[in-house]
């Protein structure tokens, strides 16, 4: 691999240096094939042998600089102070195949400075999650960490129940979170500078070309972070625990605790059992990211040329690129073009899988059997009907007719072509990553392997698909909340 351990040079003040504390008995869970040749880890004849030692804390190669960060952040909108890698380390920075710096990070490594009250340790179940959920949408098409693997250990970790140890090797672009400048502001606002030029110069490198460079990166934050949530809200993803410190400089998601993805539509869906306010609802997403970046910019105000006002004009854009992307991307979700009566449309359909509780993801896909005659899709069209009282048939018959007339005024081999790719078969659902947890806490992998797959071309029909991959709970089952424990 290419190594170029960047933040290991940064202040000391930055971060911890020190070594992972071992598990028990690591064993293998599951390796990234895909995201290890994209690494260049698959390369090195040492790291390919060894990967289980290296994630289970046992074997630190000599070009890893193993470190914890220090960054600080607003939990559920209060501010928290210190926080920082309470049980990861940053193993290593790399250059991977496209030349783009990526952080291996081990999760589950120990004790550091920063655990507070923890014990620095991950279990089974949400490791689990972390790896299959960053695999989903990294497939999915969405900017997020993902994860090079995992091992299951003998180490016990006490939560509700004592549980099966467990530590994920995750890779992202970066793992500075806006809590990073957060605790820089607080604990050594002497580092601002310094730090600053740092994230433009490794991760905004263009933004050196404005005349105001600070100004124009952090301008390119604000409109990839509203891409993200964008994404996010089109597929049907809820984060679950937005904080501060769990949101990265580069709009890629990061940090899998109380996630979901959208099953019987509702907007106002909680999915962390934490969230007794539902400060973190799907709905409210966009909201929060515009909140934890209008608390993170004024800390920039420390700065030469950077004012209130300049501050503003880069929080400016957004609301219109959120609302652009997600409007664009709504109507490709439906095969039509970006414009009013499309919209119209879309958000009319919003309105009848919201007041029939209509299976998010299935209920997209469905549409494709209105148009073309996909068997799948006319199954999945068949069962969103007969889930229609009287009177939602009547809305429904008249929302179909004025779409299919919308249709016809486009190609429909661009429309469905554009459905396809927009409207997965598979996500993630609690329960499919509960089936691989039970099992896996047996011992059983099987279920782990088939699910990755599954996920590994979502928009794609499986022959190893089953039906409970697919099928949404009842229409007034509880959903099933997300502890953030783990």
């Amino acid at each position: 691999m290419r190594y170029q351990n960047t933040y290991a040079q940064l202040d000391t003040r930055l971060y911890n240096e020190q070594l992972p504390n071992p598990l028990d008995n690591p064993r293998v869970g599951h390796f990234n094939i895909q995201v290890a040749e994209q690494l260049g880890w698959t390369e090195d004849t040492d790291l390919m042998t060894r990967w289980v030692e290296i994630l289970g804390g046992q074997y630190v190669p000599a070009e890893f600089q193993p470190l914890s960060m220090a960054y600080a952040g607003h939990q559920f909108g209060q501010w928290a102070g210190q926080l920082g890698d309470g049980r990861g380390l940053l193993m290593a920075q790399v250059l991977d195949k496209n030349n783009q710096l990526q952080d291996i990070h081990l999760k589950g490594a120990g004790l550091t400075p920063y655990s507070r009250m923890g014990d620095g340790r991950a279990v089974l179940r949400s490791t689990i999650r972390e790896y299959l959920c960053g695999h989903a949408l990294t497939q999915l098409g969405i900017a997020s960490s993902n994860a090079l693997g995992f091992v299951v250990s003998d180490t016990k970790v006490r939560r509700e129940r004592i549980e099966a140890g467990a530590a994920l090797m995750r890779v992202a672009d970066s793992h500075i979170r806006l809590g990073h400048v957060e605790w820089i502001a607080s604990f050594a606002p002497d580092l601002l500078a310094e730090f600053t030029d740092y994230m433009i110069d490794t991760y905004y490198p263009e933004c050196r070309d404005s005349d105001k460079p600070v100004l124009a990166f952090l301008q390119a934050v604000v409109e990839l972070t509203a891409r993200m949530i964008a994404d996010w809200q089109l597929i049907g993803f809820a984060h679950g625990v937005m904080n501060t410190d769990n949101l990265s400089i580069t709009g890629s998601t990061l940090d899998f605790g109380p996630f979901g993805f959208m099953e019987r539509f509702n907007p106002a869906w909680i999915n962390n059992h934490s969230d007794h306010s539902g400060r973190y609802a799907y709905q409210n997403q966009p909201a929060i990211g515009h909140w934890n970046l209008n608390i993170w910019l004024p800390h920039f105000m420390r700065l030469d040329g950077v004012t209130r006002e300049t501050l503003a004009d880069c929080l400016a854009p957004y609301e219109a690129t959120f609302m652009q992307h997600y409007q664009q991307g709504l109507c490709r979700k439906l095969g039509l073009p970006h414009q009013r009566e499309s919209l119209s449309l879309a958000f009319e359909w919003l309105t009848l899988l919201e007041d029939n509780l209509l299976d998010y993801t299935n209920s997209f896909r469905a549409l494709l059997g209105l148009i073309a005659p996909h068997p799948y899709e006319q199954q999945l069209l068949a069962t969103l009907t007969a889930e229609l009282n009287p009177e939602a048939q009547q809305v429904w018959q008249a929302w179909s007719t004025r779409y299919l007339a919308q249709v016809k005024q486009v190609s429909i081999t661009q429309a469905i072509e554009d459905m396809q790719a927009s409207n997965p078969i598979y996500v993630l659902r609690n329960s499919m990553a509960q089936r691989v947890i039970v099992a896996a806490e047996q011992g059983q992998f099987e279920e782990l392997n088939r699910v990755f797959e599954l996920l590994a071309s979502p928009y794609t029909l499986h022959d190893s698909a089953i039906d409970l991959d697919t099928l949404p709970p009842a229409p007034h089952a509880p959903q099933m909340p997300i502890s953030c424990s783990s």
